[in-house]
Order: C-alpha cells, then sequence, then structure tokens
C-alpha cells in the first residue's frame, strides 16, 4: 500500500475468542481446526500477494530495501500506475474482508486488519484524488534519483544496466506528473503556491549546477569510471532535459496555484483535512481538540524550559537563553565532519546505555553520513534510512550540514536520539528483525503507521534523558525544543489547513515558540505540502506514554521497563487503537 491517503474509520479489531464449537465433538474440532488453518493459509498468501504487487508498483522502495529485481524502473504516477494501484487497493479489501476473523490468532488478525485499512485509506485516498493535490513536492521526482543512487548499485555490468534504465525511464515519469499538473489545474485541485515556488527554486538550483556534480553522476559506486562517463551521458540525455520540460510546466502552472495554503482552499477542504486527521493519527479527532492539545503542551513544555533557563542565570527569558546556547563556540561544529562525529558519538552512548531499557537491541549498526550538498538547502535538518534485510547495509543516519552555524551541537543530540538509537533505527531495525510476520507488516509503511513510529521517536527523546544520555542542561533544553516543535505542529498544521492561516501566520507562530527561523521556513513549508503528517508525533508519543503509566499502576513495584518497551516494539508498527490492545491486553 502506499504511505500516503486518507483514511475511512478504521475497521474495528477485534480480539475475542472465537465461539466455541457445537455438534459432534470430534467432528466439529476437525472442521474448525481445518478452516483455522485455511484462513491462515488465505490470509498468508494474501499478505504476501500484496506486498510482492506493491514493491512491483513501488519500484524505487524496493531498492531502499536492497531488492534490486525492479532497478530499472520507476513509480508510474500516471493514469496506469494510478489503475493499478486502485485494483490492488480493491482486491486487498474484499479479499481480506472475506477472510473470517474467529478464526485467526491474534497477530494474523493484526495482519487482517492492517490489509483492510491500509487498503481502505488507498481507496480514499484515490478517490479524493490526492494525487493532483500533492503532485508539487519539494521532495517530489524530481529530487528521488539523486537519493535512490545512494542505495542503488552500479558495481557491476548488470546492475549498470538497470541504473542506466532508470535513467532513461525518468523523462516519461516527468511526463506523468506534467500531465497531472494540467488535470489538477482542470479540477481545481492544484498545490499552494508557496509548495510550487519553493520548487521551482530548487529546480533551477539543479539545473544550474553542472550535470558532472550531480549526486546521480558522483554517488554511484562504478567498476570503471567509463561507466560514470555513460551514467552521465545518460543525464544529459534524459534527466535534465525532463527537469527543464517540468520547470517550465510549474511556471505555467503557478498562476493555477493556491495562495491560502490550507487543505480547506481546496473543494471539500474540511473532509479532505479530517480524513488527513484520521489517516495519519488513527484518531477519530477534531482540528480543534488537536489545537487545543498543542496548545496546553506548549504551555507545559515552557515552564520547563524556564526552569533551565532560570537555573542558567537568564530566569524566565528562554530567548536570551537560547541566544546564548547559539551564541557559544562550544557548541557550533567547525565542520561538517565535526558533526557527523558528534553525532555518531551519541549513538554509541545511546548503544551503550540500551541494555538497561531494552532486552533486545538490533543486530543492525547505524552510521551516520551528511546530507549530499546539492540537496541540502531543500532536505530536512536529520532523517534516517533503516537497513537491508539481508544485512548488507546498516541504518543510515543523515545529518543536514548545511547552514553550520544552526545545527548546534545542543540542538543535535535529541534529534540523534530521536532519528537513529534508541528512536527510529531501534524500532525500525527490530521490526526487520521479526519472525513469522509478513513482510508487508515489518518492511512495509502506511499512514495509520505513522503515530506509531514517529511517537516512538519522539517517546525515545524522553527515553534518552531518563537514561542520562543529554551531556547538559544546555541539551536537554534543546530536547525541550524539540518537543515544542512536535507540540507547535498541532497548532501550526491545523491553523494552516482548518483554519485558514497564511504561511506567514504559521511562520511567526513557530518561531514563537522557539524554533530557529531556518528551520521554522522549511518546516513550515513542508506542513503544507503533506496536510496531517506532523499531527502524528505527539499524539503518537502521548499514547506510548499513557500505556506506560496505565501499567505502572496496574503492576506497581513490579513494572519493568524493559518489557514495557518490548510489548510497544515486539508486533511492529501498529495504528495507536491496536497497540493499546496488545499493550495493556
Amino acid at each position: 500500500m502506499g504511505s500516503r491517503g486518507h483514511a475511512r474509520t478504521p475497521p474495528t479489531v477485534s480480539r475475542g475468542l472465537a465461539d466455541p464449537p457445537r455438534g459432534s465433538a470430534t467432528a466439529v474440532a476437525n472442521g474448525y481446526a481445518t478452516s483455522c488453518m485455511t484462513a491462515s493459509s488465505d490470509l498468508g498468501a494474501l499478505a504476501a500477494r500484496t506486498w510482492e504487487r506493491t514493491l512491483e508498483l513501488n519500484p524505487t522502495l524496493a531498492t531502499i530495501y536492497g531488492d534490486e529485481r525492479y532497478d530499472d524502473r520507476l513509480d508510474d504516477p500516471g493514469p496506469a500506475g494510478r489503475a493499478a494501484r486502485r485494483a490492488l487497493a480493491d482486491e486487498t479489501l474484499v479479499s481480506a474482508a472475506a477472510i473470517p476473523a474467529a478464526s485467526l490468532d491474534e497477530e494474523e488478525r493484526i495482519t487482517r486488519d492492517l490489509l483492510r485499512l491500509t487498503a481502505a485509506t488507498e481507496i480514499a485516498d484515490d478517490e479524493a484524488r490526492m494525487d493532483l493535490v500533492g503532485a508539487v513536492q519539494q521532495q517530489g521526482h524530481q529530487s528521488l534519483l539523486p537519493e535512490l543512487v545512494q542505495f542503488q548499485k552500479a558495481d557491476t555490468p548488470e546492475r549498470l544496466e538497470r541504473l542506466l534504465a532508470r535513467l532513461a525511464a525518468y523523462p516519461a515519469m516527468a511526463d506523468s506528473v506534467i500531465d497531472l499538473l494540467d488535470e489538477g489545474r482542470a479540477a481545481g485541485l492544484t498545490a499552494a503556491r508557496v509548495v510550487a515556488e519553493r520548487t521551482l527554486a530548487q529546480l533551477e538550483r539543479l539545473l544550474d549546477a553542472p550535470a558532472a556534480t550531480s549526486p546521480i553522476v558522483t554517488i554511484p559506486d562504478v567498476a570503471r569510471e567509463e561507466d560514470r562517463a555513460r551514467i552521465l551521458d545518460a543525464v544529459e540525455r534524459h534527466v535534465r532535459p525532463a527537469d527543464a520540460r517540468y520547470l517550465e510546466a510549474l511556471r505555467a502552472y503557478l498562476p493555477a496555484t493556491r495562495e491560502v495554503p490550507g487543505l480547506c482552499s481546496t473543494p471539500g477542504g474540511d473532509l479532505r483535512y479530517a480524513a488527513r486527521i484520521r489517516a495519519y493519527t488513527s484518531l477519530d479527532i477534531s482540528a480543534e481538540e488537536l489545537h487545543r492539545i498543542g496548545l496546553e503542551e506548549l504551555e507545559t513544555i515552557d515552564a520547563a524550559r524556564r526552569v533551565i533557563s532560570s537555573a542558567a542565570g537568564f530566569g524566565d527569558d528562554t530567548a536570551a537563553y537560547r541566544a546564548a546556547l547559539n551564541a557559544d563556540p562550544a557548541e557550533i561544529p567547525a565542520t561538517p565532519a565535526a558533526l557527523v562525529a558528534r553525532c555518531a558519538e551519541d549513538i554509541q552512548r545511546a548503544f551503550d546505555a540500551a541494555p538497561a531499557w531494552f532486552s533486545r537491541t538490533p543486530k543492525a549498526s547505524c552510521e551516520v553520513r551528511a546530507v549530499d550538498p546539492l540537496l541540502e538547502k531543500d532536505a530536512a535538518g536529520a532523517y534516517y534510512y533503516p537497513p537491508t534485510v539481508d544485512g548488507s547495509r546498516n541504518g543510515i543516519y543523515f545529518v543536514n550540514t548545511y547552514d553550520l552555524p544552526s545545527r548546534t551541537y545542543w540542538t543535535a543530540a535529541s534529534t540523534t536520539y530521536h532519528e537513529a538509537v534508541p528512536g527510529h533505527h531501534f524500532q525500525l531495525a527490530l521490526e526487520m528483525e521479526l519472525e513469522g510476520l509478513p513482510l508487508f507488516r515489518t518492511l512495509g509503511f502506511w499512514p495509520q503507521g505513522t503515530a506509531y513510529v514517529e511517537g516512538w521517536a519522539l517517546y525515545a527523546e524522553l527515553v534518552a534523558d531518563e537514561a542520562g544520555l543529554f551531556r547538559n542542561d544546555g541539551e536537554r533544553f534543546g530536547m525541550l525544543d524539540g518537543q515544542a516543535l512536535r507540540a507547535v505542529r498541532l497548532v501550526v498544521d491545523t491553523g494552516l489547513h482548518a483554519f485558514g492561516w497564511s504561511r506567514e501566520k504559521a511562520f511567526q507562530a513557530m518561531v514563537a515558540a522557539g524554533i530557529h527561523p531556518t528551520d521554522a521556513s522549511s518546516e513550515t513549508d513542508r506542513y503544507i505540502a503533506w496536510p496531517g503528517q506532523a499531527l502524528a508525533y505527539l499524539m503518537g508519543r502521548r499514547e506510548i506514554q499513557r500505556l506506560r503509566r496505565e501499567r505502572e499502576r496496574r503492576e506497581g513495584s513490579a513494572f519493568d521497563i524493559r518489557q514495557f518497551h518490548e510489548d510497544v516494539l515486539r508486533h511492529g508498527k501498529l495504528p495507536l487503537a491496536i497497540l493499546a490492545e496488545v499493550v495493556l491486553g
């Protein structure tokens, strides 16, 4: 299933035992056992079939996971690809609903419900035509190849030919996106203007740079320099002309984009945003309630920040304390390599502390890399990619070294614990090691899992604090600033998409919450381009904290934090409602 879209109301998840068989004990028991075996095998076949087809329809996803079978292809955003994705969702939904839940064990019921939920989300996404609203993205198709070559190998003749075929397929992908622009303009479902403008600027930078400096050319590990020359030729013949056509199409599209950036300015925008809320939080909660929660969380975080600033001699003036931290030369990395080294050190410290908090740690390690210079201006401050299934590549934590004075050590620590260890790396790498689960659960991703995945990473920052990983109060203050970012996201995302806020109002709200203007600018544009996703972080963290408090209340002195974390992680990513059932029983 795709990783975007709307969710209908999630299907009810039943964990109760099936009714006992009636009639002749032996005959009924045998029939019941046969029925269970049939249901289990049908479910296993459906899950495997769905995942295999998902990889075929999303070949770039397969590449990221180390599956090289589709390395010569690109995803199809056009009508044929859309129809194929919809057909898969329709078939999966019908087939999963036909499997009787009473014949399945707990893990199988989770699998069945997730298949239904992800299929329903894909269908709702298709019907709402979110592909038109989201056709223009800074992390869109134009940035795909520079990212993919970090994972795709080109060190043998066969692998090189697959990469060259993929580059040759790029013009068709770009033309399909251009067609989406035309269709969206006709339907009144266009991108926000600010997103289109930033994407235009990104394309201009890409095209202004010499083709020979493109990451597509420089990054691949090739057997011979003649092979790199062939890649350069393919970029000049296929990629750059396609990007130039897309740039011209964007310029023509720009007048039709939305000046009011939120979904509320699209036809049926209120319903579209309500669906995005359900998709990314798996909760039926209103925009008004989310807005209120965000404001209340900010008040709590502000109080904690004032305690630290006061202890440092700045009283309640947290802005002055933050400015002092930013001005401290000891907090500013001297070079990109120094920032990468500091993050790697923090990851090792977290690994060393993990046995007191976790009963299992991932087999795969986590390496740190700097974001490629050509991509860094539009990239997030940091992000994580999971390891390959076969163990040939560790998890990778990418650190953005753009505008180095803004990437201070006191802010980097909590980001490392969030993105890498014990955050995303622990959750995703451990999930990939789970045995007996279908691959779509251990490798796949869907919107309803976002609150779990991002909620865990945000909760992991608090675990790092409990474990004493922050070196000083400055780093703890940075952690609180990070928590404030996720709280203000609720305020800003709802403000934009439900209440019609301007970009400037959203930006100022973030700066007022203590977010650095560089980050506030890119973050605001991210929320505009990706409605609802930013809600998941805080809502997921709050739910995991609630479950922990309830377990502590029930178990008292017998509470074991290692067992609690194991119970949260042992099923892989889950919608929050299902997570509560499996953790609390």
